[in-house]
């Protein structure tokens, strides 16, 4: 079984065209060394070049990228390989298990013919017949524990931890030395990255492979690896056992990204997003919004069924659920618990049941046109992924502007979206007007997706997983924002989330859906220190712990 070396390795992207940034370095003089057997974690934040050192181990780099140093694995240079040979050495040597398990998934072949054709481009004595090979793969869908039916879905038709699964089995396919995972479980729930995070660690101990993980989550790596190396603007900042940069971490950026998650029960961490950005000034505390008895959203009774084909599918089970004036409410559950589609409910995007009620300021929800409009003007949503939410052809200004022009608004739109921007902390608001999206960084997004609400002035803002898939940093810089429109603004907010550290973090109160029930709801040091409900209790186990998974 090989070693995995990087000897001195820089990486530079020569880059043209409209957004011409000249040579950008992305890697620079790296040394590490992953022992066979071994585990190895990378951490950083987006940008670090984790990612790009990642692919250089099978060559998977653009072909604008130049690499100077060597990737070995074993005695044998990467980049001396000739094309057959790399194709040998990948799968079957060495394998990458992608971050966007959707984006890495073809969605017009069944995830079985996926995992195939790997085997039939490495074609051995183990698997050299095509009956031999349909068998390889049912037994890898025993080894992720997916039922052996599922290899005839199409990527669509599986959950995210499922597709999760599907990249796990066809990395070990053609049973690999090497592992690297890229980001493996980011935005998946806290149940189904346990599981993920205890998959990988079994077939680690079991089959003696060696793994290099990378993630901006310590808490993640400190799971899996038992050695973690820090890279920030592609650099070696700190390398180490896990525990001791976990828990006794000698760098300042290494501190900050241990202290960046927070821990629940921490009193530190209530209420106090941490966070690298100077943030605005916080009102006097005698001016400052907070949560009062007055009702604006509420639901009694809700029910929403979806009908697949014959079959009544419950989404939703007589929920009762109450968001009072400048109040933040976390509601959280993993993914299939029914949290979106009860926000989509409540904003009035999705039918409920007959006898349902769902009331704004003591009012039914509008059905007519001109009402409804004018409810979305108070209500409105923040999606969970900006790229998506933003049309990628249109400036930030016509964005922000775009909901001010189907509210039909009459004063200044010019003076309204600069307030927007302000108010989202994209100060000043001249730099960014002009910008299209993929010229910001991913907090960036996320703070002209929230403008594009704030700028009609709603009372309450609906959050569908405002934070999954951003860095640590960031993360803090947009919970600490959502605290600030409470503040300043008197802002309302439905933060839908599978994120407990999230809830102790900025929630004033926490509903924990499951199943498509609130099975428990009440103040969020109640709820999270003392649960009554088992469900909640099994949330609190899975979630990880910086502290508690590297002192393990």
């Amino acid at each position: 079984m090989p070693d995995l070396i990087f000897d001195d390795v820089s990486i530079t992207y020569q880059t043209s065209g409209r957004h011409d940034r000249g040579q950008v370095h992305a890697v620079r003089h790296v040394s590490l060394d992953l022992p066979a057997g071994g585990t190895l974690g990378v951490a950083g934040e987006s940008g670090s070049g984790k990612s790009t050192l990642a692919m250089s181990v099978l060559r998977l780099l653009p072909r604008n990228a130049t690499l100077t140093g060597s990737v070995r694995i074993g005695d044998t240079d990467v980049a001396d390989l000739s094309f057959g040979k790399l194709r040998s050495v990948r799968w079957a040597e060495a394998s990458i298990i992608f971050q966007g398990a959707m984006h890495s998934l073809n969605p017009v072949h069944t995830v079985g013919r996926q995992i195939l054709e790997a085997l039939e481009l490495h074609v051995t004595d183990r698997w050299p017949t095509e009956k031999a090979r349909k068998q390889r793969v049912k037994d890898l869908m025993k080894v992720v524990d997916l039922p052996a039916e599922k290899a005839e879905s199409y990527p669509h038709e599986l959950s995210g931890g499922q597709k999760q699964r599907i990249m796990i089995a066809m990395a070990l396919a053609c049973e690999p030395d090497i592992i690297v995972a890229d980001e493996p479980t980011t935005a998946l729930d806290v149940i189904v990255q346990k599981q993920i995070l205890d998959m990988i660690n079994e077939l680690v101990h079991e089959r003696g492979i060696s793994l290099m993980m990378i993630s901006h989550d310590l808490s993640v790596l400190a799971t899996a690896c038992s050695r973690i190396a820090v890279m920030k603007d592609g650099e070696l900042v700190e390398v180490g056992p896990a525990q001791q940069i976990c828990l006794d971490p000698k760098q300042p950026y290494t501190q900050q990204l241990a202290s960046a998650f927070p821990v629940i029960g921490d009193p530190a961490s209530r209420m106090h997003p941490v966070t690298r950005r100077e943030q605005a000034p916080r009102p006097p505390v005698d001016e400052r919004h907070t949560m009062t008895d007055e009702v604006l959203l509420e639901a009694h009774g809700l029910n929403v069924t979806y009908r697949a084909g014959r079959t009544p599918v419950h989404a939703v089970k007589d929920v009762d659920l109450t968001i009072h004036n400048g109040e933040i409410l976390a509601l959280v559950g993993q993914s299939g618990s029914g949290k979106s589609t009860l926000a989509r409910t409540v904003l009035g995007l999705q039918p409920a049941d007959d006898g349902s009620t769902i009331q704004f300021r003591g009012a039914d929800l509008p059905t007519r046109s001109r009402a409804v409009r004018a409810f979305r003007r108070q209500v409105q949503m923040v999606l969970q992924d900006p790229s998506a939410a933003l049309n990628p052809k249109l400036s930030v200004y016509e964005s922000v502007a775009e909901g001010l022009r189907v509210q039909h608004f009459s004063g200044s739109e010019e003076e309204r979206v600069a307030e927007a921007l302000q108010s989202a902390e994209l100060i000043p608001a001249e730099r960014y007007v002009g910008a299209i999206p993929q010229e910001l960084s991913g907090g960036q997004l996320q703070r002209v997706v929230i403008a594009g609400a704030l700028a009609i002035h709603p009372e309450v803002l609906v959050a569908d997983e405002p934070v999954a898939s951003l860095d640590a940093s960031v993360r803090g810089e947009i919970l600490a924002l959502l605290l600030s429109l409470r503040e300043r603004l008197g802002l309302s907010a439905l933060v839908i989330t599978h994120d407990l550290g999230l809830a102790w973090n900025i929630a004033d109160t926490v509903a924990v859906m499951y199943q498509g029930r609130i099975v428990e709801h009440g103040p969020a040091e109640e709820v999270l220190l003392h649960p009554q409900h088992e469900y909640t209790r099994t949330l609190l186990a899975a979630a990880p712990s910086i502290r508690g998974r590297a002192a393990a």
